[in-house]
């Protein structure tokens, strides 16, 4: 702090990559903020109101969620229609917290839709599945995004944050998990993007990340890739310290797939101090470009010019792509909930071999309740949700993530759930 003015460093996790911030003259934080200027993003004027709001049940690390423009937002001039005119009332301020790989497509998502719904403002703090299930359930915030599913303690609590009813999920951005690399020796400047490929198996991957693989020429490894000459370079598992639904999803598909070499229960939390620990998508993403022989398991819109694994599935090598996942996904059950629940999840099958799949699959859901204790909120997450999960949202997640839509028959049970919304 100097001359009065703070810092706001800290607030570096709210734009691309962690980039650090510009310091620019701000006041404390019960008086109206500035400009917030971040490197590579566009200025934010943030006002009063709408941080006292969003304040309320949030810590203080919640306040970048307010810093909308930041990070990977995103204005596609292509897109038609956003929605159709929002019914909020009041301030139409509406705050979402959750999963840092929803970032980019949430980003995406609101330039879209304000464009047809100028007096709705909306911000979203990715915080991670887990910290933004836990602001949800304090009443903070409309709606939360997550990589996993509710758990029964987390719909129990809901049911006093909810009007009536409790909160539900739907998934609403599907995505390949892909395990990237920086390895220098596999990626020269001389190699073309397709050629940035090393294949592997589920029991590898899971002996890398469990630190029993250690050296980037294991027999292991150059038997997987015959053709390929690895370096003699340390490996290092780059891996999440927050609370993560891409977390448990990595480990889902090390369960079923490896059980024999991965000992460890799908868990949100990193199970083992393996490597190093970097926070959000970002952090791991930016952890791997810092060190050659670095490796860890990002939401594929984010592998940039990373070197890639191919998981093997039954006799071939399949590569983290949308369509690949969409397999998965479509072959996979919903699981079973009772008629009166709103909610829709996917039982992902991880340990597929069907022929062209892709088994890491990031099915990440938004949660909302099934009814608000004010009308506004209630009509905004109904239009919100409707928006993101429909036709028109899942072009606009496709064109700037390379995700894949929702399935037909997923996409009807989807939209049913979120038309079930009480907006009263």
């Amino acid at each position: 702090m100097s001359g009065g003015i703070p810092t706001i460093r800290a607030f570096a996790p709210a734009c691309r990559g962690g980039v650090a911030l510009r310091r620019v003259p701000t006041k404390a934080f019960g008086l109206a903020l500035g400009h917030i200027l971040c490197d590579n993003c566009r200025v934010s004027k943030i006002h009063k109101s709408a941080v006292s709001k969003f304040f309320a049940g949030v810590s203080c690390l919640a306040l970048i969620g307010t810093f909308s423009a930041c990070g990977d937002n995103v204005d596609p001039s292509t897109s038609a229609g956003a929605s159709r005119a929002s019914h909020a009332a009041g301030p139409n301020e509406f705050y979402g917290a959750g999963a840092s790989s929803q970032q980019g497509v949430v980003d995406a998502w609101i330039s879209t839709y304000q464009k047809k719904n100028r007096d709705v403002k909306i911000a979203y703090n990715p915080t991670g599945s887990g910290a933004g299930v836990t602001t949800f359930l304090t009443g903070a915030t409309t709606w939360a995004a997550s990589d996993s599913p509710l758990n029964d303690e987390q719909v129990k609590q809901s049911k006093a944050v909810c009007a009536s009813g409790e909160a539900f999920e739907v998934p609403v951005y599907l995505s390949p998990i892909a395990i990237v690399f920086n390895l220098r020796g596999v990626l020269g400047s001389t190699v073309s993007a397709e050629e940035r490929h090393l294949n592997m198996d589920a029991a590898t991957v899971a002996r890398i990340f469990d630190g029993k693989i250690t050296k980037w020429d294991d027999e292991a490894i150059k038997a997987l890739n015959p053709l390929i000459d690895l370096p003699d370079v340390p490996i290092t598992v780059v891996r999440r310290s927050d609370k993560s639904g891409t977390t448990q999803t990595f480990t889902s598909y090390l369960k079923a797939a490896a059980p024999s070499d991965w000992r460890y229960e799908p868990q949100q939390n990193w199970p083992n101090d393996v490597g190093q620990a970097a926070k959000g998508t970002d952090g791991v993403v930016t952890t791997v470009s810092q060190a050659d022989g670095t490796i860890g398991y990002v939401d594929a819109a984010k592998r940039g010019n990373f070197g890639t694994v191919s998981l093997k599935v039954g006799k071939s090598y399949v590569s983290p792509e949308a369509d690949a996942v969409a397999k998965v996904v479509d072959a996979s059950p919903l699981r079973q909930v009772p008629k009166s629940s709103n909610r829709v999840v996917v039982d992902v099958n991880y340990g597929t071999d069907a022929k062209g799949s892709y088994p890491l699959a990031l099915v990440s859901y938004a949660v909302a309740c099934s009814a608000y204790k004010d009308r506004a909120s209630g009509k905004f997450a109904k239009d919100w949700l409707g928006y993101i999960a429909g036709t028109e949202g899942q072009k606009v997640a496709q064109d700037n993530t390379g995700s894949a839509p929702l399935g037909t028959g997923l996409s009807k049970k989807v939209l049913h759930a979120i038309s079930r919304i009480d907006e009263k």
